[in-house]
């Protein structure tokens, strides 16, 4: 088994997650953000020669860090096609999902991706880039009233309405072509000694609307609960509140919003059960990696359908 570089990206609670994972040797498990390559390796590891493992990631620069493993084998797509690639596979059932959900430290470091707000760059922030929204587009042509919406929430930002209004009057006289111009456009608005920390939200507010990152996440949960068998584990990873929302409520309630129903005795089903309490990187993990900062571990296990 080679792997090309360690350097693309470190993964993050790697022992806890595959841990999480209760792996069968034998059985058939998925990672759906393969990026450098850490988490799937740490999974073969414990795989025996019939186990197996399918990774997605829709960036095709992973597919240079894929493994020459008989027991392995990348599929470069967004993994809210998990179950059509699946069955593609011939796969009907599998043992376990892993997924850890943060932009790749290489998509950061490539100046050119236009993820980081180091850089200046064109406004891109595509994760696949052959798909036709990007950054620029959402920045440039969105309403501002969606501009609006998608501040607040996927930013969470308080003062989305002056962010959409400075930015749809800013282009009406000139193009917003770069991150560099964003910056510089926005920065005399951010709430002072929080400016980083604010130009982070705005960027992750359009960095999931270009990527349509929470419906995607919905989409997977939606089909982890035909494609994992009785046992089966979900390990995931989060990093801000969105998504970890989004997990936290599908492995506690089976579903997004409200709660589910109850039957005549008082009873409800619910697909999986919570494993243990949320994980957080360890000081030293954090020391070395500092993006691993906000990621939150879920660990979830598949009961038995309901008869």
């Amino acid at each position: 088994m080679k792997n090309s570089t360690s350097k693309y990206h470190v993964p993050v609670l790697l022992k806890q997650s595959v841990d999480g994972l209760n792996i069968n040797p034998e059985g058939v498990y998925v990672d759906l953000t393969f990026g450098g390559g850490g988490h799937s390796a740490e999974i073969l590891k414990r795989l025996a020669p019939t186990g197996k493992l399918i990774a997605f990631d829709q960036d095709p620069d992973a597919q240079a860090n894929a493994f020459e493993d008989e027991r392995f084998k990348l599929i470069i797509a967004n993994f809210r096609f998990l179950q059509e690639f699946l069955q593609k596979e011939e796969i009907e059932k599998i043992d376990g999902i892993l997924g850890d959900f943060g932009v790749s430290s290489h998509q950061f470091n490539e100046a050119e991706r236009g993820f980081s707000t180091r850089f200046d760059a064109k406004l891109d922030m595509r994760m696949n880039q052959h798909q036709e929204l990007s950054a620029y587009e959402v920045v440039n042509r969105y309403p501002e009233n969606d501009l609006r919406e998608m501040f607040y929430s996927y930013g969470e930002l308080r003062n989305a309405p002056n962010l959409a209004r400075l930015i749809v009057e800013q282009r009406a006289e000139k193009k917003i072509e770069t991150s560099g111009e964003l910056k510089k456009l926005v920065w005399p608005w951010l709430f002072k000694g929080r400016q980083n920390k604010v130009l982070a939200q705005i960027f992750q507010a359009i960095r999931i609307e270009v990527n349509q990152e929470l419906e995607v996440l919905k989409e997977m949960l939606l089909q982890s609960k035909e494609l994992i068998k009785p046992g089966g584990r979900l390990s995931l990873i989060s990093y801000h509140s969105l998504e970890d929302r989004l997990v936290k409520r599908f492995i506690r309630d089976g579903m997004f919003k409200g709660k589910p129903e109850k039957d005549l005795y008082g009873n409800f089903y619910v697909p999986f059960k919570k494993v243990g309490k949320m994980q957080t990187p360890t000081k030293e993990e954090i020391e070395e990696n500092p993006r691993a900062r906000s990621a939150k571990l879920r660990i979830g296990e598949r009961l038995e359908d309901e008869k």
